[in-house]
């Protein structure tokens, strides 16, 4: 074998090894002591190197580029931008939402609309900011009522319970990469999909769940307030809670 195409296959094993952080692995490598008899090739095939884990954020990023190439359910033919999440890498706490709308599929960032407006003002008022905490989606494609129109407004569906499920992995994935202290679900299917429940939001709101070994309190989604913002007072109480446990560890 030629020595050159013999370092191509060296180099591309150890980025194979490196890519396998991204599920938290650590890999070494022994050469094969069968080398060309070159000395400096073989000095460097007779090392052993260990493969430094990935942090979160380039776990995120590794995750972010598989969800803009997944084709995993038809709303992929139909997106404009794949929706991932945004905020801190170890975030202690994390937003989790339904799915992106117009504004969302239009820059590729979520809860930007009207309603993100609302939450990025409820973030604030619980001492947070949006670079502070994780904010994503059950999924991450647009979820449109008329697939052939893109650019109509009011076109917004819920997510189906099986678009959920295909979509699902990559936030629990995100969930695992970021560990955060607590998750506040947004809305109902948000809420139905994580804990698995059919109670209604109005029920199960404000209530501590449990998701994977994470805390949960599902609350309202920031839509609901801005069609009813009588509502506004329940979710200022959950938050409150949220609040109080970050504070104190206490729930």
């Amino acid at each position: 074998m030629k020595q050159l195409k013999y370092l191509k296959i060296l180099n591309f094993a150890k980025t194979t090894l490196e890519d396998y952080n991204n599920w938290g692995e650590t890999e070494v490598y022994k050469a094969s002591q069968e080398l060309p008899n070159n000395k400096a090739i073989l000095e460097e095939q007779q090392k052993t190197f260990t493969v430094k884990p990935l942090n979160a954020k380039e776990q995120l990023d590794i995750l972010r580029q598989q969800v803009k190439d997944c084709k995993g359910c038809p709303l992929c033919k139909t997106r404009l931008n794949a929706v991932f999440g945004e905020g801190f890498e170890n975030a202690d706490l994390m937003f989790v939402g339904e799915g992106p709308g117009y504004d969302e599929d239009h820059k590729g960032e979520p809860f930007i609309g009207k309603a993100g407006q609302l939450l990025t003002k409820i973030i604030e008022a619980m001492g947070q900011t949006r670079d502070t905490v994780y904010i994503a989606n059950i999924v991450k494609c647009h979820p449109m009522i008329d697939p052939s129109s893109p650019e109509k407004r009011e076109n917004d569906r819920p997510p189906t319970p099986s678009e959920m499920q295909v979509c699902k992995r990559y936030l629990d994935m995100q969930i695992d990469i970021i560990k955060p202290k607590i998750i506040v679900t947004l809305g109902a299917s948000s809420t139905k999909c994580l804990l698995n429940s059919e109670e209604s939001i109005s029920r199960i709101r404000g209530a501590v769940q449990k998701y994977n070994g994470f805390k949960l309190v599902p609350t309202y989604h920031p839509a609901a307030l801005l069609r009813n913002p009588g509502l506004k007072k329940f979710v200022w109480e959950d938050m409150k809670k949220v609040i109080h446990f970050l504070s104190t560890g206490e729930i």
